[in-house]
């Protein structure tokens, strides 16, 4: 059985997140003391029997949570060819959330990553268009980044946007990321300087596709957990996620602020 807390539906997890074409439990990848999946996996299954437990999101307008979704395939709107799956999807009656999660990634070694020549398409609506722009700058190399995915985010960009009309919804993409100091397996440090340049990549990012139809936000895991403390009934949740997977950084607010 993979690593999850008890207090999980695991056979309801398990049975989404096969549903991915990476499919991390059956290639073990899900077990490493390193996976950014078990993070998501045992984060937000808490919340697939129970949405409505599951607050805003911190930075977030969507209101109240009717449905949480692991490994949610995003179709682009055309049939064939590879599509994105955001690891976790939530619907509000008013706004569909898409999370995008990293761990330790942006600090291993970049790996290339492009678009292919369909991506380039007039099917986005005028609403898209900084992150059309920024898809080019991306191809031409006139914007480079090295700790940020930034492909991949455009990508999930356009595929929210997608399911977010056939829905009549507002879109939001959400960045969810965590700053270990150590690595798991190694107990190495963290490069600093590459926790700074992922935190100076996101807010470029941020700047570059601000005012689009989707909108962006980066949210740490760090001020996630801080913001669900807050509530009693997911306390213990909290306490689970932080014995089991350690050090993801230090939340910006301390526990004694209110959401804003």
């Amino acid at each position: 059985m993979p690593n999850l807390l008890p207090h999980l539906p695991a056979d309801l997890i398990l049975a989404q997140l096969s549903r991915s074409p990476g499919n991390e439990v059956k290639s073990g990848k899900f077990d490493s003391p390193e996976s950014s999946a078990a993070l998501v996996a045992n984060g937000f299954g808490r919340f697939l029997e129970h949405p409505a437990d599951l607050p805003p999101l911190p930075g977030v307008p969507m209101g109240a949570v009717q449905e949480v979704e692991l490994a949610a395939e995003m179709r682009f709107p055309w049939a064939g060819g590879r599509h994105p799956w955001l690891d976790v999807s939530i619907a509000t009656a008013t706004t569909l959330v898409g999370v995008e999660a990293t761990r330790y990634e942006p600090f291993r070694p970049s790996r290339a990553s492009g678009f292919a020549e369909v991506h380039d398409r007039p099917v986005w609506g005028d609403q898209m268009g900084r992150h059309i722009r920024l898809m080019h700058d991306l191809v031409a190399g006139r914007v480079v980044f090295q700790a940020l995915d930034a492909v991949q985010l455009v990508k999930d960009a356009l595929a929210l946007r997608t399911r977010a009309e056939k829905r009549a919804l507002g879109a939001v993409l959400v960045y969810l990321y965590a700053e270990p100091t150590v690595w798991a397996k190694s107990g190495k440090p963290v490069d600093r300087a590459r926790i700074a340049l992922h935190r100076r990549e996101l807010a470029q990012f941020a700047g570059l596709v601000r005012g689009d139809q989707v909108a962006f936000v980066a949210l740490s895991w760090a001020d996630l957990l801080a913001d669900w403390a807050r509530k009693p009934g997911l306390l213990p949740h909290v306490e689970a996620l932080r014995a089991a997977f350690g050090d993801l950084g230090q939340p910006s607010f301390t526990p004694s602020e209110r959401r804003t």
